[in-house]
Parts: structure tokens; sequence; C-alpha cells
């Protein structure tokens, strides 16, 4: 009885693997930001796609997809930029909120945002009575009271900062982090030159050490309000927690090495041969080297494998383009310690990945499908999200991490899958959100990154997996949280779209693309 019980664990971990892999074989899922399988391993697929061959869009089809019915809606979105670019911004916007599909009554940022105020005495009666309450109810430590009165008191006047900051203390003091981060995040992205507001969202993103964003956070304002006379403490923030990231990161890596050699050692013991552990550890030295010499390492081997299979695109027109806007979006990012690198693959999938170091990777494919620089910029804007929040420099040393249990733990892959399942749909949405939220910062339309997800739900939608098997979130999901994102942020969904100016570079890609295929 015991051996069979035994068996049937064996059965079922084998099933499990079995449908774990092939469920992830067959269905493509958008934009792929992890790092590609290795060249030599995809002899039947483009690097980096996960599209094979005989489910590819034609040519004709990508290009009648950049210029299909919505034509009509093409040429007033490019009508409005014009206008846009002449300064006439009410009659622009005008246009954009006619022709672009509305999810919600109240999207868009008001032009008139009231100044911001620290002294409640300038406010109406009742934000005075809100604010008495609230601290009240703070210094008490009585928590109905409390909220109930903040919550009142930072919807109906959201101008006054202090409510904002004590809002952030109290649900500091309930152990609601989340909650703080999420209520900075609408108080920032409605005063965004406020530095008490970031001084504060630097602080709860320190305490829970999420030293990255505290840093990245701290710099993006640096680098938005340079005349600020807090610009320059905000930048020496920056960098101590840059310096954080990287140790923990450091120490984390060492470990890994050390475990590595640990194993191979036991290895040795008990068969004679500690082989299998040496690539593991090879790889664990290459990540101590540093994400910019990492990411370039395997940048430069890519580029190569491309240019030999001549598919990397190295028109000059072309290139700059695609570089001129990454390297805007990359600005504003918050690390500049990258050498960021803007490539162009010809593949005719909607795709793009970003490898460690700023390295970015976007097919021909997608620069057709898209319909303007908002949408590229979105797209953009993700894929350096990926990169800023070392998300791939993460996972592969993670991936290290799990090799080397897979090798002393049972149905260890099986975990490792779904483990890095798990973390790739954690960092789509979280390069969703930087990305959103830095196309907000420009005169670019909000919605860039959320009609990409459009798009896609459009393409693929019906061919995703189970969300819990899917190294992406579905593409319905994504745009959700997005337009949530976009209407509780205030974000500008109606502002310069960028239609001529892909348009020309399409019409180029047209032009050299049969060439590459």
């Amino acid at each position: 009885m015991k051996r069979l019980r035994k068996f049937r664990w064996v059965a079922l971990g084998l099933a499990v693997f079995l449908s774990v892999n092939l469920l992830s074989f067959g269905f493509p899922l958008g934009v792929q930001s992890k790092l590609p399988p290795a060249p030599s391993q995809t002899s039947s697929q483009t690097p980096g796609s996960a599209w094979t061959n005989s489910n590819l869009p034609s040519l004709e089809e990508v290009f009648q997809l950049a210029q299909d019915p919505d034509r009509t809606q093409l040429q007033r979105l490019a009508e409005g930029d014009r206008l846009y670019r002449e300064g006439n911004f009410a009659e622009a916007e005008r246009i954009y909120r006619e022709v672009k599909s509305s999810y919600t009554s109240t999207l868009g940022r008001s032009n008139d945002v009231p100044e911001p105020v620290y002294d409640a005495d300038r406010l109406g009666g009742a934000a005075r009575v809100y604010w008495r309450e609230a601290q009240a109810g703070f210094e008490q430590k009585m928590q109905s009271r409390l909220f109930i009165a903040l919550e009142e008191l930072v919807e109906d006047y959201p101008q006054f900062i202090p409510g904002h900051l004590l809002l952030v203390d109290a649900l500091n003091q309930y152990d609601r982090q989340e909650e703080a981060i999420a209520a900075l995040e609408r108080a920032t992205n409605l005063y965004p030159n406020e530095p008490s507001l970031i001084a504060a969202e630097i602080k709860v993103l320190a305490d829970d050490k999420q030293w990255l964003e505290a840093s990245i956070s701290a710099r993006q304002f640096a680098l938005l309000f340079p005349d600020d006379e807090k610009a320059g403490e905000f930048t020496k923030i920056a960098d101590e927690y840059l310096k954080k990231y990287q140790g923990g990161m450091k120490r984390r890596l060492i470990g890994q090495a050390i475990l590595s050699g640990a194993i191979n050692i036991g290895d040795y013991l008990l068969t004679g041969n500690a082989a299998g552990g040496i690539p593991t550890l090879q790889l664990t030295m290459l990540l101590l080297q540093g994400e910019s010499s990492f990411g370039k390492q395997f940048s430069e081997a890519y580029k190569q494998e491309y240019r030999s299979r001549d598919m990397l695109v190295e028109d000059p027109q072309i290139l700059e383009y695609v570089d001129t806007l990454g390297q805007k979006v990359a600005g504003l990012m918050g690390r500049d310690e990258f050498e960021y690198e803007f490539n162009v693959i010809a593949d005719d999938s909607l795709n793009a990945f970003a490898m460690p170091g700023g390295k970015i990777f976007i097919h021909t494919g997608a620069l057709m499908q898209l319909n303007s620089e908002a949408e590229l910029i979105g797209l953009i804007g993700h894929e350096v999200g990926h990169a800023v929040l070392s998300h791939g420099y993460q996972r592969i040393a993670k991936g290290t991490l799990l090799s080397n249990l897979n090798r002393v733990l049972p149905l260890g892959d099986v975990i490792a899958e779904l483990l890095n399942r798990a973390y790739s749909r954690q960092n789509e949405r979280q390069a969703d959100i930087l990305g959103t939220r830095v196309l907000a910062g420009t005169k670019y339309a909000a919605d860039g990154v959320r009609n990409v997800m459009v798009r896609l739900d459009k393409l693929y939608g019906d061919k995703a997996p189970p969300p819990w098997l899917s190294t992406h979130p579905p593409s319905a999901e994504r745009v959700r949280y997005l337009e949530e994102m976009i209407v509780e942020n205030s974000y500008n969904p109606y502002a310069y779209e960028g239609v001529d100016e892909l348009a020309a570079i399409q019409s180029r890609i047209k032009e050299i693309i049969p060439e590459k295929s």
C-alpha cells in the first residue's frame, strides 16, 4: 500500500510537470519582456519571440493592421496633433476626446488642479473640522474617527498637503504600508513637485526596504525638478539607497556562489562528478560583475546572432528614431548608471524584451502594429521599466538559486517553473505601472501602455493559458488595472499622440523589410 501511495505521488508530479510544459509551449502572450532563450536553442523560433513560424502574421497582415479601418480615426488624431503642435491645446483635446473611446466619464486630469495648501485656516469650515477630527483621532488612537475624517479631507480638499502626510503616517502606524504607498502615489501625481510628498514616499519605501524603488523615486524628482532646493538632497538619497540595493544583491549572489560550491562538493563526494553545478557557478560569477557588465555581454552575443541571420536592423533613420524616444524615456526613469541601448529586430511579431543594464530589443512588428508615438513610448517605457527595476537581473539571480535547489529537491523543476511564472506576472504589472507613470509625466497621452494592452487583448486574448500558468497577466486584466490607475491618479489620456511621426517610420520599414525577411 505504501508503494502504491508513492507511485501515486510520482504520477501526480509527472502529470503536473507535463501540463506546465505543454501549456507554456503553445500560447503566445504578446510582449515578452523576460530574457529570451539562448540563440543556440531557438532553431525554429526567432530569438526572444514566443511565436512559431506557423502562426506568424504575414507582412501584408502586419501592414494592414497598421492602416486598417481605424484609418479615419488616425487621421483625426493626426489633426489633433497638428493643433497641439501649433499651441491650440483646447481644440486638440476636443478632437482627442471626440475620437478616443472613453472608458469612464471622469477620465482625464483636470486643468484647474488647485494650488497646494499647508494651512487649514485657508480652507473652508468643513476642512478645518475634518482636520481637527483627524488630529484628535490620531492622538487618541481612534482609528474610525481618524480615517473617516482623513479620507473625507483628502477627497474633498486634495490641495491640503498635511492631510495626505497625516494619512500616510496613520496608515504606516497601523501596518498598512501598501495603502500608504498607494495614497502617496495619488498625492504625488496631483502634486509631483511637492518635495514633502516625495520625501514621505521615499521614507515609506525605505521603511519597507524597497531600496531600489526609493532610489528611483528620489532621482526622478531631482531629474524632473532640477531647480528645486531639494533636488541635490534627493540625488544624494538616491545614490545612498542605490548602493544599499546593490550591496544587498552582491551579498545575496556571494551566498549563492557559496551554496553552488557546497552542492558541487556534495555531488563529488556522492557521485564522483561535480560538473553539473559548474554552469550555475559560472553564471553567478558573471552576475557578480554587476548589471551593466552582465547585460552588455549578453546583448552583444544576441546582436551578433541576429546580425548573422540578417535580422538586426541597422538603418540609421529607424535606429535614430527609436533611440531618441528611448533615451528620453530612460532619462526620466531614475537610473543613470546604465548605458541604455535600443535595438530593432526584423521580426513580424508584436514583441519586445529587455536585458539587464538597459539593453532593449524591439521588433519591427511592434513598430508596425502600434498607432502612435504615445503607444510606442508606452511600450518602450514598459521595457525600460523592467531594466531599471532590475527584473531580468533579479530573475537570473533567483534562477541560479532555484537551479541549485532543483538538484536536491524532488519535483524541483515544477516548483521552479511555477515560482518563476508568478514572479514574472508581478514584474509585468510593475513595469506597466512604471511605464505609465513616466508616460504621464511627458507631453504624450498617458494611456499608451493601456492601448498596447488593448491591442494585445484583441489579437491574442483568447489564446492565453490560465493566469496561474501564464508568464504575463491576461491582457484584459492589464487593461483594467491600467484604466483604474489612469482614473485614480488623474492622468491625461487626451494629450499628444504622435501619429504622423510613427507613420513616417512605418513607411521606412515597408521599404527595407522585404530585404530583411
